[in-house]
């Protein structure tokens, strides 16, 4: 019976597959030649390392690509900027398609990551009370204590000759997890302190089971996009690959203690007792009777998923990355850390010890720098959409078609596939610049950054997303990033060995990891020495 099903759910998404390549022609667009008709250009795009495909095919086609996918469909690679903010801003016309969001489903539960129309426009609304400027700031206490506690961990680690050698993805994985469980959930993993924890447990090995597929991998993924939906849900449910295994398996334990602590929330708030993470802050913005403008059970447990998934692997890669580019550039380290100094020596001088939002955004070179990182090293690469309707799609640049034709926009029919590459746009010469394939903050203080177009929730970066899509948590994130670098900075010199800095590959996943070429087996890794200094 289960084979007599996967062969029907196999030859119906055959039958759509039929009928999107016999109705949806993009033949006219320019792009790369598909290595294969069953795989189409899916193998280089995902691969190779991150974005390596995006930054070559756009040197060569432009901002607006077509790509073959599996059985000769089409879809388009899209990195316009004009183009991302019609696709950013035309409500819900260019959305998440089925598929995806059934896939976010098993991950995170129907939360913001999954929903789309009125759904997601009432999970926003809820949840915006939680994520406004004011509550990101009140936490910059809690992510400098954290920040300490990793720096004093790593000057217990300091040998005879004042430095140590330390793998950073393992340590900023730990503590970006034991932050956001302190300051979105009052909730303690203890990951930083060795402590044993079954969700933290299971959510270490989420990330690194959604890394290169395989071509059979590619062909199955590629297929499921075309199943009828009821079928789709059936198979992320039920099937046994391992990936969909772990995630329910996850899930199952996320919501377990979503549920104990909404219910001790829950308590809090009507005994007056309610404290200000972000989950008290969800229930007590959660508290209506009016079903239009709240929350589910089943939608509350699935926000702590989605913030647990969104914001902690993403802050921790980024911040691998971001002492790997100041490895490479130890003169931006001395700039950074006396414009640390001019910070504290202003902030004791009005007789104030503990930094503040306001401070952190005086700090032009520091944020400059982490601009740059996000833009350089954007961790989220891709993400995908589908035209709900027909739409046509606005050009920053005209595209010359193969006919020879020069087209300032371009019609696009109702499904088609469209890949945001996030990593594409934050490489776009026109926008920051003639070098964008070098690590340069300073494009950030000089005005090449061009803002015609402004995309994105900060930096006019697509690191975030954009529109009612851009990441609601990005405040925390950011401020989280920055206490981090502060006290980084403070403490200690980095390098890295010159060879091993050769061979750091950034592999591709649902977040960008590096990982060292010849040893890609062995997880991700980055060593980077560090050296105790004054301050």
């Amino acid at each position: 019976m289960e084979r007599l099903l996967l062969l029907s759910a196999a030859l119906l998404a055959l039958y759509n597959v039929y009928r999107r390549w016999t109705r949806i022609s993009l033949a006219d667009i320019p792009g790369p030649e598909p290595s294969s008709f069953l795989l189409g250009c899916l193998p280089e795009l995902s691969q190779s390392q991150a974005a390596e495909a995006d930054f070559k095919w756009q040197a060569r086609f432009g901002h607006v690509i077509r790509l073959k996918g599996i059985l000769g469909t089409d879809r388009l690679l899209v990195s316009d900027p004009k183009a991302l903010y019609h696709m950013s801003n035309s409500g819900y016309h260019i959305r998440k398609s089925d598929f995806r969001s059934e896939l976010i489903n098993i991950l995170t539960g129907p939360g913001l990551a999954w929903s789309n129309n009125e759904v997601h426009r009432r999970q926003r609304r809820v949840n915006s009370p939680a994520f406004g400027t004011q509550e990101a700031r009140s936490y910059i206490p809690i992510f400098t204590a954290y920040a300490h506690k990793l720096t004093s961990q790593w000057k217990d680690l300091v040998g005879a000759d004042g430095t140590a050698l330390v793998d950073t993805p393992s340590y900023f994985s730990r503590y970006a997890l034991d932050t956001i469980g302190a300051v979105a959930f009052d909730y303690q993993f203890g990951t930083t302190d060795n402590q044993e924890d079954p969700l933290a447990e299971a959510l270490s090995s989420v990330v690194p089971m959604f890394a290169i597929p395989s071509k059979a991998g590619i062909f199955v993924m590629g297929l499921l996009e075309f199943m009828p939906i009821g079928i789709l849900k059936f198979l992320i449910k039920n099937a046994p690959f391992p990936v969909l295994k772990h995630s329910r398996h996850v899930t199952s334990i996320a919501v377990g203690i979503a549920k104990q602590l909404v219910g001790e929330k829950s308590k809090a708030l009507v005994a007056g007792k309610g404290k200000k993470d972000v989950l008290s802050l969800l229930v007590k913005a959660n508290a209506s009777e009016n079903p239009r403008t709240c929350l589910s059970e089943e939608e509350m447990y699935a926000q702590m998923q989605t913030i647990m998934q969104a914001g902690h692997e993403t802050v921790a890669a980024t911040m691998s990355w971001t002492l790997l580019e100041l490895a490479r550039h130890p003169e931006m380290q001395t700039r950074l850390r006396a414009e640390i100094k001019d910070t504290y020596d202003a902030l004791r001088a009005r007789g104030q010890t503990e930094l503040t939002a306001a401070d952190f955004e005086e700090m032009k070179y520091t944020v400059a720098v982490m601009k740059e990182v996000l833009r350089y090293h954007s961790v989220a690469t891709y993400s995908v959409r589908e035209a709900a309707r027909d739409e046509v799609l606005p050009l920053s640049k005209p595209i010359l078609t193969k006919s020879g034709k020069t087209i300032t926009e371009l019609p696009i029919a109702k499904n088609t596939v469209m890949i945001i590459s996030n990593s594409g746009y934050n490489r776009n010469s026109d926008v920051f610049g003639q070098d964008v394939h070098v690590f340069n903050p300073d494009r950030f203080l000089d005005d090449t950054v061009d803002l015609t177009t402004r995309l994105g929730v900060y930096g006019n970066l697509m690191s975030f997303g954009s529109g009612h899509r851009g990441c609601i948590g990005w405040r925390f994130a950011i401020y989280e990033y920055q206490s981090f670098l502060i006290e980084l900075l403070k403490n200690f010199e980095f390098s890295i060995d010159p060879a091993v800095s050769d061979k750091i590959l950034r592999q591709p996943g649902i977040v960008m990891l590096p990982a060292i070429e010849g040893e890609v087996d062995k997880g991700p890794r980055l060593p980077i020495r560090i050296k105790a200094v004054d301050f």
